[in-house]
């Protein structure tokens, strides 16, 4: 008889610590385990090819180069919306998965930053699509890296950000704190170019446009920016209150 209540009681048991195990990945958030093999495997791919299409533009534009040239050389590189964008990116792709418990690998795993970054990736392509395409020289190997970092790495990321991202708690607010990047960046190319005299983009090229048509510009683009964040935030909670667990 003992043996018989402690057979029956043991199922009861196990479902009364298994049941709050369920829940808790439930409420996690918890992927089946072979959608995040699919999402580290795809983020690993994703964030290798960004880097190397950045570091390869970067030793394309260098190679041959005295020190004092390579100097200038890469103050201008690292100076295009394009090329940091694409480094936060695969960064973001790269950080969470090399070193997932660091501060950097922890924030750049947030949704919020996340949905940011796509933001700004998004401009990447489309600005030069229309803007900019026709402007450039290069040829070879450059333009096809060119081209890499403008029409391929934005669908790379945005594809990671639609598929992987937890979009269940986007804020609102997030439209204001994703302009910190952009607005830094726009401030320091204003201060560069004013010491230097150059500007990596013609929109915003002071010296031939004046400032009132440059910070007319920057106005538009700060526009675009939020814009474009706000129909991302409203896309990812749509599609979060179609799918709760996504």
């Amino acid at each position: 008889m003992g043996a018989s209540s402690s057979g029956s009681a043991t199922p009861t048991i196990r479902k009364a610590f298994e049941r709050p195990c369920i829940d808790r990945l439930r409420n996690s958030g918890a992927r089946p385990s072979s959608k995040g093999m699919l999402q580290t495997i795809y983020r690993a791919a994703a964030g290798a090819f960004i880097a190397f299409c950045v570091a390869m533009q970067y030793w394309l534009l260098v190679r041959g180069e005295t020190f004092a040239g390579m100097a200038a050389s890469s103050l201008r590189f690292f100076s295009f919306f394009t090329i940091l964008t694409n480094i936060l990116a695969a960064a973001a792709l790269l950080l969470p998965l090399i070193a997932p418990r660091s501060a950097a690998g922890e924030y750049l795993a947030r949704p919020t930053v996340r949905t940011a970054i796509t933001g700004y990736i998004i401009i990447v392509g489309v600005i030069y699509y229309l803007l900019l395409s026709g402007l450039s020289q290069r040829q070879g190997w450059p333009m096809f890296f060119e081209h890499m970092l403008h029409y391929v790495t934005p669908p790379l990321f945005v594809l990671d950000w639609l598929a992987f991202v937890d979009k269940r708690d986007l804020p609102w607010r997030l439209d204001l704190s994703a302009m910190i990047f952009p607005l830094a960046y726009l401030g320091w190319t204003l201060l560069h170019g004013a010491a230097s005299g150059w500007y990596p983009y013609p929109f915003l090229d002071v010296t031939e446009l004046g400032y009132p048509r440059a910070v007319l510009n920057i106005v538009g683009l700060v526009l675009v920016f939020l814009a474009l964040e706000m129909v991302l935030i409203g896309i990812g909670r749509a599609l979060a209150s179609r799918d709760p667990v996504a």
